[in-house]
């Protein structure tokens, strides 16, 4: 088969001196592209190919690693890629990289913190309203010829009250379409959020879960996955939801404390779920969170908030930018391990940067 024009023939090895990009992970044609123009080596394994000892067996002469969710960049993986520069993450969370021992190796970590947002912000829309309509469950047993109008009645989600914990770019994007687009009352938690952003979006900031959870009917979460944020909403918080709540998930899986979800659903201390991320992804067999997804009360998706042909692209193109000007010698956009460069401090900065 001839080779892709990304893909030099394994007859014909790069130059020593031509820094060499592992992309383990399905990227945009027109990320890939962006790469190739400016002249670097990529090596492109099929998605899923490569095994966590494969991947550490060949980082060691790749200068970056492009990689999506699937792919868990640890500690051991760092130290055997000696030549790494940068590790790019095209999507938003980080938590499969390890960027305490990037920082420590002086390896640069880089995201598309603005690529996907309103993917996912759409995404939480959409289980919103799938989850208030009992949309899966209409459409699934009617293809099997059942008629069960009567099995499936929902409710109405104008008029009532979201929660909105998080207020960074996707939540707020989700605060302004559910108050502005579905007439929705949103309550938010976030100790960052800005008073005045929040009131424009819609959105009546509440100091505490304690404040919030009694009051909503949906609750929504959109924080990155740190140790404040790892298992957010536990069997206590769940009790004290109204029993015809619905929650969500388009975050990051391990938020909601998962067995607590369940138990709460099988207890009838909420009324439903839309879960698009778990802690174990794709779930096994018998595990919890294969449970969850196939639960009655959940409309479960396979981690589809950023699986739109334009967020794909965006963040591709974004990371993809970031990593040339990296390898070029220059200073990339979205680092999260390194500080936000403004641009006139760039400039200053710039020839100092080799």
């Amino acid at each position: 088969m001839a080779p892709s024009a990304v893909d030099p023939p394994s007859s014909s090895p790069p130059s020593p001196d031509v820094p060499r990009i592992l992309i383990p992970e399905k990227l945009s044609p027109e990320g890939l592209a962006l790469l190739s123009s400016s002249g670097f080596h990529l090596d492109i394994p099929s998605p899923g190919s490569l095994s966590p000892e494969d991947l550490a067996a060949k980082i060691g002469s790749y200068q970056a690693l492009i990689v999506r969710s699937e792919t868990k960049v640890t500690s051991a993986l760092l130290a055997a890629g000696s030549k790494l520069k940068v590790v790019a993450r095209a999507g938003v969370g980080v938590d499969n990289i390890d960027v305490k021992s990037a920082t420590e190796q002086g390896i640069i970590v880089v995201n598309s913190p603005s690529g996907n947002i309103l993917a996912a912000a759409e995404h939480t829309i959409a289980l919103l309203m799938a989850t208030a309509r009992n949309v899966p469950r209409g459409d699934s047993t009617l293809k099997q010829s059942k008629w069960e109008r009567g099995k499936l009645v929902g409710v109405e989600v104008g008029g009532k009250t979201l929660g909105v914990v998080g207020l960074g770019k996707v939540g707020l994007k989700v605060a302004r379409v559910a108050s502005q687009g579905l007439g929705m009352r949103v309550i938010g938690l976030d100790p960052y959020a800005s008073a005045d952003v929040a009131k424009a979006a819609g959105v009546t900031l509440v100091g505490s879960l304690d404040e919030l959870l009694p009051q909503v009917d949906f609750l929504t979460v959109h924080t990155p996955l740190l140790a404040s944020t790892l298992n957010l909403l536990g069997e206590e918080q769940f009790k004290k939801m109204k029993r015809t709540a619905r929650v969500l998930n388009v975050a990051r899986g391990g938020v909601y404390n998962e067995q607590a979800l369940l138990k709460a659903l099988d207890e009838g201390w909420i009324a439903g779920a839309g879960i698009d991320v778990f802690t174990q992804e794709p779930p096994k067999e018998g595990s919890v969170p294969l449970r969850l997804a196939r639960h009655e009360k959940v409309v479960s998706t396979p981690h589809l908030g950023a699986s739109t042909v334009e967020a794909q692209e965006n963040v591709s193109i974004d990371v993809c930018k970031q990593v040339v000007e990296i390898l070029k010698g220059g200073l990339p956009t979205a680092a999260v391990n390194a500080p936000l460069i403004l641009p006139e401090e760039y400039r200053r900065l710039q020839p100092f940067v080799k």
